[in-house]
């Protein structure tokens, strides 16, 4: 690669706090998906039920519907370096618990429910916490976009690392392991928070109740046409595409006849394409574009998981994967640069909430329903119902385009004018 195209992708880890926050963040992301492997594998060698993948997807998700706008009142409260220490901690723990739960043989099904339910009450306050601490970590706000950008391929880079080890993992040593490493890669972020330098910041002043604060950001997110057009995409088609990740490991066991390493890599081929995906919008020096780029990524992101849904070659399905998780990462960190640039910073803990329950508070209602359809129609025609539904959606959103980009062009240099509705 060279030097000049190299230096414009990594631009962000100039910010001496962005780059130990990225250090951190990678081993630790590793780990987590590391678990989520290990997780659904678990699950599904116990009960043998797509319904229940789906029920344990719904389990640890749903908190964050219900519980996320009102996390983000708080985020815009607290100190977010804060919040995040603890909720790294909190999550160390929960993962060690499922590491003694399984090396002691008495794990159940129902355990694994309770705990990915209480990891989704951390991730209701960890999520908006962490896209809005980004902006403190970055001095120079036109290094932004590419921030958010390699947020998305560190996860992604995490993600075609995790699930092969995790698949090599179970294979060799079981699930529990999985769940141990995990717990000790949370202590690489922890130390990376402690590094930090930070500024200190002012505490806000409590002059109204939560109640007035959420409503508040509620109606900002309604008024503000461009963040509240992006967030109903987001929401349909995470909750309408992503339970295809959930289902994958009965994908990978009956429609494919594999086992955990055949799941480990196709994991690892959507985790390669949603790398690939970010690595593009790292490159970028500006986010103009970046409505006319979501809408094409979502309609192909649809038809891809509809080509998923009827391939029966392990070749050809890691192939399609690759543009499946290249089309969501795009849509999905496009949807952030936009509305990370556009928001006021006032409001920016609670829209990062919202953004939060749009992309993780509506997955565990397609987890639920995609579980509840694959037992009654199959696996295959699920996902295939459900890339229909997000190919659908991106049209849509390509009429909308044209409406707002008249309400101005974004920049990676200025934010929007943002205009909102009466």
């Amino acid at each position: 690669m060279p030097a000049a195209s190299q230096s414009r992708i990594l631009r962000a880890l100039r910010h001496r706090n962005y780059r130990l926050f990225f250090g951190g963040q990678t081993v630790s992301l590793v780990g987590t998906w590391i678990t989520r492997i290990a997780t659904a594998w678990l699950v599904y060698r116990l009960t043998h039920s797509a319904f229940l993948l789906g029920l344990v997807g719904f389990a640890g998700q749903i908190p964050t519907t219900f519980l996320a706008p009102i996390a983000g009142v708080f985020v815009d409260r607290w100190n977010r370096h804060h919040v995040l220490l603890v909720t790294q901690v909190l999550s160390l723990l929960q993962s060690a618990a499922l590491a003694v739960l399984t090396f002691t043989g008495v794990i159940t099904v129902w355990e694994i429910v309770a705990l990915q339910t209480f990891q989704g009450v951390i991730n209701a306050f960890d999520t908006p916490a962490r896209q809005a601490f980004v902006v403190t970590m970055i001095e120079d706000r036109a290094d932004l976009g590419n921030a958010i950008a390699l947020n998305s391929t560190m996860v992604n880079a995490s993600r075609i690392v995790g699930p092969s080890v995790g698949g090599l993992l179970i294979a060799a040593v079981g699930e529990g392991w999985c769940f141990a490493v995990d717990a000790v890669s949370y202590l690489a972020v922890i130390a990376s928070l402690l590094a930090m330098r930070l500024p200190a910041v002012a505490p806000r002043a409590l002059g109204t109740r939560v109640r007035e604060e959420l409503m508040s950001g509620f109606r900002y997110v309604r008024d503000v046409r461009q963040i509240r057009t992006i967030l109903v995409l987001l929401a349909v088609v995470s909750m309408a595409g992503m339970p295809y990740s959930v289902l994958m490991p009965a994908v990978a066991s009956t429609v494919l006849h594999g086992g955990a390493h055949t799941y480990g890599f196709l994991m690892t081929a959507a985790g390669a394409g949603a790398l690939a995906g970010a690595l593009y919008l790292a490159g970028r020096v500006s986010v103009n574009g970046l409505e006319r780029l979501m809408w094409r990524a979502t309609i192909a992101f649809g038809l891809g998981l509809i080509a998923f849904a009827f391939s029966r070659s392990i070749p050809l399905s890691l192939v399609i994967l690759l543009f499946i998780g290249a089309g969501f990462m795009i849509q999905l960190a496009s949807a952030n640069t936009i509305i990370q640039t556009v928001v006021d910073e006032m409001f920016r803990g609670r829209v990062m909430a919202f953004y939060a329950m749009a992309f993780l508070g509506t997955a565990p209602i397609g987890s639920i329903l995609a579980g509840i359809i694959a037992e009654h129609i199959g696996t295959p025609f699920t996902i295939a119902i459900g890339g229909l539904a997000c190919a659908v959606a991106g049209v849509a959103f390509a009429r909308w385009t044209p409406a707002l980009l008249e309400q101005g062009t974004v920049t990676a240099d200025a934010p929007a004018e943002v205009r909102t509705e009466p």
